[in-house]
């Protein structure tokens, strides 16, 4: 909901109100993580100054959904907008100055969650854990408890982490490799950490971000800064929003059984170094197809590193996916669809694709 100017104190009034009404309407009383199919999906931006101050990443990202057609969303957040020179919805939780650590601690997230209610979870967080000398461990650690909240929550909370932007502010010399330390950890402890129902897919916003043109202080982004932020989220948060489930769902792992099928594969991106693909699985049978299984072949050089509405695992240039229990059943001809993003080492080609 984008809020206008006033009041602080009728405004703070009236959010509370508007996020309560919201919460209703939203949710199930009987389960946090139940909600109602026509509501719009609830996603909260979360992190510290990169976030919110004034983070026009968020303005670029919400424009661009909306452009491609997701108008359904509403970012959500307990701060307001802080200008960016665009009309969007700018609620966030992009606090200044913040350590993730910190907030973990002091359990700060659980009260903005049960403020707004979100479904997914936009997290650039741990750079002022980074400056603070805080080791890779500590930051996942806090990282971990944060995840246990949102998911506490709602148990089918989908949580987007992003590798975080370089660092060169010329008062700390070694931050520039602390932050590539602790994006180096980030995958393994997603991996980990990551279920099925509430997965956690990480965003590579390191590779590709120049802190000499994409910042104004070697810290913050500027506009072309926040345009490439913008962009790598974009076909993240779309393959997201059509994964979760309106109802609360009991995830199930079913074997392939009935039905033929096919697979198709789109490009849905690419930037130097990586790329972003989808694959589309179709029941070509006459009767319904309970449990699918795709094998995504890349060429060589070229790998798969996170996928959001399917479980992966990567044997050499072969990686098996595999549906999710909530995506499992396709009636004839229906169809299910996941996302990934990878790495590409050398000339990209498209991966060949095949089901059963």
């Amino acid at each position: 909901m984008t809020r206008k100017s006033g009041s602080a104190l009728i405004s703070a009034f009236t959010s509370l109100v508007l996020v309560a009404l919201a919460a209703v309407a939203f949710r199930a009383d009987a389960d946090p993580g139940a909600r109602v199919a026509d509501a719009p999906v609830r996603i909260m931006p979360l992190g510290d100054s990169i976030t919110g101050s004034p983070g026009c990443w968020r303005a670029m990202l919400w424009n661009s959904l909306r452009s491609a057609g997701h108008t359904n969303v509403d970012f959500v957040g307990t701060l307001p907008p802080q200008g960016c020179g665009v009309t969007h919805d700018g609620d966030n939780e992009g606090h200044g100055g913040f350590l993730a650590t910190r907030v973990a601690q002091q359990n700060q997230l659980v009260g903005w969650l049960s403020a707004t209610n979100p479904d997914v979870v936009l997290m650039h967080f741990g750079t002022n854990d980074v400056w603070s000398n805080i080791p890779p461990a500590t930051i996942l650690s806090a990282f971990s408890t944060l995840v246990d909240q949102m998911r506490a929550n709602n148990a089918n909370m989908r949580i987007v982490v992003s590798k975080i932007i370089p660092m060169a502010p010329s008062s700390c010399a070694d931050c520039g490799a602390r932050v590539v330390a602790l994006n180096q950890a980030i995958p393994g402890w997603a991996s980990g950490k990551s279920t099925a129902r509430s997965p956690i897919v990480v965003v590579d916003q390191w590779t590709g971000f120049s802190t000499a043109t994409d910042t104004h202080d070697g810290v913050h982004p500027n506009a072309a800064g926040d345009r490439k932020i913008a962009d790598r989220l974009v076909p993240v948060v779309a393959g997201l929003l059509g994964s979760i489930p309106p109802t609360t769902t009991t995830t199930t792992t079913t074997p392939p059984a009935g039905g033929a099928c096919t697979a198709t594969y789109r490009t849905v991106g690419r930037w130097q170094g990586g790329y972003q693909g989808e694959v589309t699985v179709t029941n070509t049978g006459t009767t319904v197809k309970n449990g699918w299984r795709a094998l995504v072949t890349v060429p060589g050089g070229m790998t798969v590193d996170q996928a959001w509405n399917a479980s992966t695992s990567q044997s050499g240039d072969v990686v098996t996916a595999t549906d999710v229990g909530w995506n499992a059943t396709l009636a004839a001809g229906g169809s299910a669809s996941f996302g990934f993003t990878g790495t590409v080492g050398g000339t990209y080609a498209a991966p060949t694709v095949s089901c059963s």
